[in-house]
C-alpha cells in the first residue's frame, strides 16, 4: 500500500469534481431551464416586482444564454441569492451560472474553482454621504462611520481605501445590501460603500433620496460579470460568447428590431454572427442560428444596458467605460470567425 500526500489528494480531488461538473449544457438541455444565481434585488442589475417579474442586466444576459439554447428567454429561471450563498450554490450545483453584478477577482479564479465568462459591467467602488455633512471628498471621511454589505470585495476594499490613506474609521457590518442601506438611512453610520451602479440604484430607496450625495472617488476596479464552475470547458465557453456576441451585434448595428433586415445582409462579419456563414454554434453545442436568436428575442448589448440602467431606465446611468471601444469606453468582443 502506498499512502498519497496532500497534493495528490488535492489534484485526484480536482479531477473528480472536473468530471462530476462537464455536461453542463446536458444537464441544462435534459432539465428544460436554466438555472441562474442572481441578486436578491438591486435595480438595474436583478430586481423581481410583486408579481415575480424579473428585470436587470444580469436578469437579460440569463436570457440571452437561455435564448441561445432553448429559442426561449423565458426558460431562464432565477435563483436570488445573498452575497455569502451566491458561491456555495454554484459550488454545489444549484445554478447553472452565476449572474449577480459579482466582481472578478484573482482569488475567486485560482482559490474556489470559478471562470469568469467576460465583464458585463465595468465598475467601481464609491461612497455615499448626506449632503448636510458638507464633504467633497472621500479623504475627507477620517474618523467616520460606514455602512458596508459583509462578505464582498466592498468590505475589503473599504479597509484598503483608508489604511492606504492613514485613516481611521468604524465599519459597521451587515449581511445583506439592503440591511447595509437601511442602517445608513436611519442614521446608524456616517457613510455607505458599494459599487458606484448600486449607489445610484439603491438611493431612490432613501427616505429622503435629494438630501443624499455620491462622492467622486471610485476607489476600486469592480469589473462585474457572470461566473461558471470550473472543469466545463464546452459551458464556459457558451456562457462567455453569448456576452462577446451582443457586444459585437452592438458593433455591427444588429438589433432587436433590425436583425430580420440584418439577415439579408451581405456582410461577412453579420452573416457570421447570425450564422448564415462559418460554422460556430456546433463546438459550443448550438444551433447555427444561436446568436441571432439571442439579438431577435433578447437585443445586444446597448439595447440591454439602455433598458436596465441607461437612458430607457429609471437610473439614467451614462454608458461612460461600459461604451463600446469604438466610442472610447473598455467593451470590446473578439470576433466570431
Amino acid at each position: 500500500m502506498f499512502k498519497l500526500n496532500a497534493l495528490a489528494l488535492a489534484a485526484i480531488f480536482s479531477l473528480v469534481a472536473a468530471i462530476a461538473q462537464a455536461g453542463t449544457l446536458d444537464q441544462v438541455k435534459k432539465r428544460g431551464f436554466l438555472a441562474c444565481g442572481s441578486n436578491t434585488g438591486l435595480a438595474g442589475f436583478g430586481l423581481p416586482d410583486d408579481k415575480g417579474n424579473w428585470t436587470g442586466l444580469d436578469i437579460d444576459f440569463c436570457r440571452a444564454i437561455a435564448a441561445a439554447i432553448f429559442n426561449d428567454p423565458a426558460k431562464a429561471k432565477f435563483i436570488p441569492l445573498s452575497a455569502k450563498d451566491r458561491f456555495t450554490a454554484l459550488q454545489s450545483g444549484e445554478v447553472d451560472v452565476l449572474a449577480r453584478n459579482t466582481s472578478w477577482t484573482m482569488s475567486r479564479e485560482t482559490g474556489q474553482g470559478f471562470l469568469f465568462a467576460g465583464v458585463t459591467y465595468y465598475d467601481g467602488q464609491g461612497f455615499m454621504v448626506r449632503k448636510k455633512l458638507n464633504l467633497s471628498s472621500a479623504l475627507e471621511l477620517s474618523g467616520a462611520s460606514v455602512c458596508v454589505q459583509q462578505g464582498t470585495t466592498t468590505e475589503l476594499n473599504l479597509a484598503d481605501f483608508f489604511r492606504g490613506n492613514g485613516m481611521n474609521y468604524e465599519p459597521v457590518n451587515f449581511a445583506t445590501a439592503d440591511e447595509a442601506l437601511k442602517a445608513y438611512d436611519a442614521g446608524r453610520c456616517d457613510a455607505y460603500t458599494t459599487d458606484s451602479s448600486g449607489l445610484y440604484s439603491q438611493r431612490p430607496k432613501l427616505a429622503n433620496p435629494d438630501e443624499h450625495v455620491v462622492l467622486p472617488e471610485i476607489i476600486s476596479k469592480e469589473p462585474l460579470g457572470p461566473l461558471v464552475r470550473q472543469g466545463d470547458d464546452q459551458w464556459f465557453n457558451l456562457v462567455k460568447w453569448v456576452n462577446f456576441a451582443m457586444l459585437n451585434a452592438e458593433e455591427l448595428g444588429v438589433t432587436s428590431k433590425n436583425v430580420d433586415e440584418k439577415a439579408k445582409s451581405l456582410h461577412p462579419e453579420i452573416k457570421r454572427l447570425l450564422g448564415f456563414e462559418g460554422n460556430f454554434g456546433d463546438p459550443l453545442g448550438l444551433t447555427e442560428d444561436w446568436a441571432y436568436r439571442i439579438v431577435k428575442l433578447v437585443g445586444n448589448y446597448g439595447e440591454v444596458f439602455n433598458r436596465n440602467l441607461g437612458e430607457g431606465s429609471s437610473l439614467k446611468i451614462k454608458r461612460g467605460v461600459n461604451a463600446l471601444w469604438s466610442k472610447g469606453g473598455l467593451h470590446y468582443a473578439p470576433p466570431i470567425r
